[in-house]
């Protein structure tokens, strides 16, 4: 996984409901964004990170201040 990774605030978001443990469905619904939309922005942040599943990507979240 990446050292350094710059995600956008929309990626940072999303990505720290997902460490809640929170559906794509549950965060589309509580940032009202199309399912889509939440499905892009876990890829992208994905690929950023380097991280190759939700978990690794929830992993990585717990060891940045995004989700503080």
């Amino acid at each position: 996984m990446t050292t350094e990774t710059s995600l956008t605030p929309s990626e940072a978001r999303v990505s720290a409901l997902l460490l809640q443990g929170m559906t794509n469905r549950a965060i589309a619904d509580r940032l009202v964004l199309s399912l889509r939309t939440v499905e892009c922005h876990i890829s992208r942040a994905l690929s950023k990170t380097g991280c190759s599943t939700r978990l690794e990507l929830a992993l990585w979240m717990m060891d940045r201040p995004f989700h503080r």
